[in-house]
């Protein structure tokens, strides 16, 4: 007899819930929704001035970023950009050049440095900077592909007495269409610095 009524209460359940469910999901479409990336709000760039006595140059950064001079000794310079809410970091080595054997090799390990992302991209598109007036030279790299480190380097120098080396890297697992808007954002930067920069 208990187990009857345990059947026939289960039965109405199923009965209930069956006539119940479906009109829940009246006026809503269920279909599946395309894959959508991250969106991210900007600030309005805006700029200061990096001018200190331990550089031998000179540059605007964003403000919203943090300045850290990891070495500094006459041979060689370590410093950080970073950028704390999108877990971004450009480093900045600079060395100083004893002639054109120096500014040879420096290029080249930049080249090496460089060569490191090719297995994981899909193209590398370079750019000359000429600004003859402030006798900054260099080249950038975009490196593109979806998995690739570092999506942006370069190297400044006055072809006597200052080499600059610059990479971009995200502190996330790379995944370059997602994170496309904060890569193009943080890119925009370093062409400023590259564009303001002044040796000393």
């Amino acid at each position: 007899m208990k187990i009857n009524r345990c059947f026939s209460l289960c039965l109405v359940a199923l009965l209930l819930c069956t006539v119940l469910l479906p009109s829940c999901r009246r006026g809503h479409d269920y279909t599946p929704k395309p894959k959508a990336y991250l969106r991210f709000d900007f600030p309005e760039k805006s700029y200061t001035l990096c001018d200190t006595v331990a550089l031998p140059f000179s540059f605007e950064r964003a403000t919203e970023s943090r300045l850290l001079l990891k070495k500094n000794s006459p041979k060689e310079k370590y410093i950080d950009i970073l950028y704390p809410a999108y877990h971004g970091v450009v480093f900045l080595t600079y060395k100083p050049l004893r002639g054109v054997q120096d500014l040879a090799g420096q290029v080249d390990t930049s080249y090496l440095l460089l060569k490191m992302h090719f297995d994981y991209s899909n193209g590398v598109e370079e750019q000359r900077f000429v600004n003859p007036a402030g006798r900054v030279y260099g080249t950038t790299y975009r490196i593109k592909g979806s998995n690739v480190a570092s999506t942006y380097q370069f190297w400044l120098t006055d072809s006597t007495q200052h080499f600059l080396r610059g990479s971009l890297y995200l502190d996330q697992t790379p995944n370059n269409d997602s994170l496309a808007p904060v890569l193009t954002y943080l890119q925009q930067d370093l062409e400023h610095l590259i564009e303001t920069l002044s040796w000393k």
